[in-house]
């Protein structure tokens, strides 16, 4: 009998010291201020991080030579409070794992929820990705709000 594996979400909450609408907006249209493509991105140099404000639109950098590399299909756009993204780093994967970030007002700041779930449909080294991303996400996070005060 073959055993199954659940790969819980991983889950990361952050308190940025800015009003919601302020919050989803650095989180999207100036995610290049934040986003440490230095070390998280597919490109050696990329000046830009492109968010198609809409269900079905893209997420993807755009190197210095104009080559777009692939992140992420949304595919829930409820600005500013929610989103989600059908996460897929230049669509690798037969499935993608699906990324949902809520914005919520807390103090005079807001809180930021981000959970990353679906581990269990990729095809393979899921557990692995999985851990990768659980660490990748604080990395990452710390920055954005380090930008978003």
């Amino acid at each position: 009998m073959r055993e199954t594996v659940v790969l819980e979400a991983v889950r990361k909450t952050v308190t940025v010291d800015c009003a919601v609408e302020e919050a989803f907006r650095i989180f999207t249209t100036d995610a290049r201020s934040w986003w440490p493509v230095e070390t998280h991105s597919i490109h050696v140099d990329v000046p830009e991080i492109v968010f198609e404000e809409r269900e079905g639109g893209e997420v993807y950098e755009v190197s210095a030579d104009g080559e777009k590399g692939h992140w992420a299909t949304v595919i829930g756009w409820e600005p500013p409070s929610r989103l989600v993204l059908a996460w897929n780093i230049l669509e690798a994967e037969s499935t993608p794992t699906e990324v949902e970030v809520r914005f919520l007002p807390e103090g005079n700041g807001t809180r930021v929820e981000l959970e990353h779930r679906g581990w269990d449909g990729l095809a393979e080294d899921a557990a692995a990705k999985r851990a990768s991303y659980d660490s990748g996400w604080d990395f990452v996070l710390g920055e954005y709000v380090e930008r978003a005060g």
